[in-house]
């Protein structure tokens, strides 16, 4: 178990019966081992070598533990760092691989993936390997992963992987897609609508994406769904600035306490507007003419703090993630 601290079996087996006694000789830990006198103290000395033990002037020599904290976590933390710039070197090699590669083969930027389990596979796959962020883009009427069954992205909720997801409107209408989308959002999971999307995708870290190619599946043409896998490339790039500029436009859905999503319909009900506090509005107006948070806290005679604090509040309020987008959905929500 303490083999990433650097410790043997032996060596594990025999520290923590030292830390179970105050001191113990060679002899009291061979009686209280599988070990012989011989091999004992040769354990003992190593521990010691490493710093995880210390010993008497008494004799016989007595053999105490150091305490674990002081020699044990310090030895996780540099093996964890050191655990930390070889994933990085591997990382580096992996993206040095590709690039070479890409340009002498297509093939390492393109792959074709055909059949909806083999997409079933990846779109796991992709989720399971993702670190930072998982992009969305979902169509009515599945092709291969129906509403409700993507287990992964709680997985990765969970890890912290950010998911941000924009649903076609017309998504509400497949069976359980409601309940599955509010699951979603109280797993952490930020979504937006929009009324109609261009194609289905779903972009890991913005280094991979999967976009199916031909309709098919249960709703599409007849025959197998084809899709294809999308590696660092400037189609990979045009993918993301897609979604990015669908998300600008997107409108913030929200879960209300009984569960229910405000925003799919297209009429966009807007809760902020109520609970929104006259001051709140003449900071808002400041905001939008481009007047900095100490000018505006000088002129409406709050704190340079309560004004970050409010401009925030209003942020979650429109599910907007900088204060230019929160400007965006004021004047789309009729806050000004």
């Amino acid at each position: 178990m303490l083999e990433a601290a650097g410790l043997t079996p032996a060596e594990e087996a025999v520290y923590r019966l030292l830390v179970a006694t105050s001191t113990a000789s060679v002899e009291e830990i061979a009686s209280h081992s599988r070990f012989a006198p011989v091999e004992a103290e040769s354990v003992l000395a190593a521990l010691v070598g490493k710093g995880l033990a210390s010993t008497s002037d008494s004799a016989p020599v007595r053999y105490a533990a150091s305490p674990p904290d002081v020699t044990l976590l310090p030895r996780l933390q540099r093996r964890a760092e050191a655990l930390d710039e070889a994933r990085a070197a591997v990382t580096d090699l992996l993206g040095s691989y590709r690039s070479s590669r890409r340009h002498q083969d297509p093939g390492h930027l393109i792959e074709v993936i055909t059949g909806a389990e083999a997409m079933r596979q990846h779109l796991r796959q992709l989720q399971g390997n993702a670190r930072h962020e998982m992009l969305w883009f979902c169509k009515a009427q599945y092709v291969a992963m129906s509403s409700g069954s993507n287990h992964a992205e709680y997985e990765a909720l969970a890890r912290g992987v950010r998911y941000r997801v924009v649903y076609e409107r017309a998504f509400f209408d497949d069976a359980g897609a409601v309940d599955n989308v509010v699951s979603g959002v109280q797993a952490g999971e930020i979504a937006r609508s929009v009324s109609h999307l261009p194609l289905r995708l779903a972009i890991a870290d913005r280094e991979i994406a999967i976009c199916p190619l031909v309709p098919g599946g249960p709703s599409g043409s007849p025959g197998e769904p084809t899709a294809a896998l999308l590696r660092g490339s400037s189609l990979l790039e045009a993918l993301i600035a897609l979604f990015e500029r669908y998300w600008e436009d997107a409108v913030p859905l929200n879960i209300s306490a009984s569960g229910a999503i405000d925003g799919a319909t297209g009429t966009v009900r807007d809760e902020g507007a109520d609970v929104l506090r006259e001051t709140d509005r003449r900071l808002l107006a400041f905001l939008v003419a481009g007047v900095t948070d100490k000018a505006i806290a000088s002129q409406m005679g709050l704190s340079r703090r309560t004004v970050q604090r409010r401009i925030q509040h209003m942020m979650a309020l429109a599910g907007a993630v900088t204060r230019m987008q929160l400007a965006w959905q004021a004047a789309r929500r009729g806050w000004l």
